[in-house]
């Protein structure tokens, strides 16, 4: 289990809502589709067990798009899609234009 400080990476991505579900969002993962960035380094994520910080930066293809967030929060449950956006906030402007990603 994860600390207070981080939170797996399927759990959060199904939590944000990018994923139907959690095997889906921990299939996805571990296919090494991920890439994550924290403290300026930047690694590729293949676990779906790897714990996720506040302020990592995640870079992933979805839907045809280039989704690319910061984590700003875990969030306790899979909520509303209202809910599930305030979880993280898009790099750069053009991304928070968009419409929201469909989950898969």
């Amino acid at each position: 289990m994860t600390d207070a400080g981080s939170c797996r990476a399927d759990v959060w991505l199904w939590r944000a809502r990018f994923f139907k579900t959690r095997s889906l969002a921990a299939r996805y993962v571990e296919e090494g589709r991920m890439r994550l960035t924290r403290a300026g380094a930047e690694s590729r994520l293949d676990k779906a067990s790897r714990g996720l910080k506040l302020g990592d930066q995640l870079v992933f293809a979805l839907g045809g798009r280039v989704v690319a967030l910061r984590i700003e929060a875990f969030g306790d449950r899979r909520g509303p899609a209202t809910e599930a956006r305030t979880l993280y906030a898009p790099l750069d402007d053009a991304e928070s234009a968009r419409t929201p990603v469909r989950p898969v």
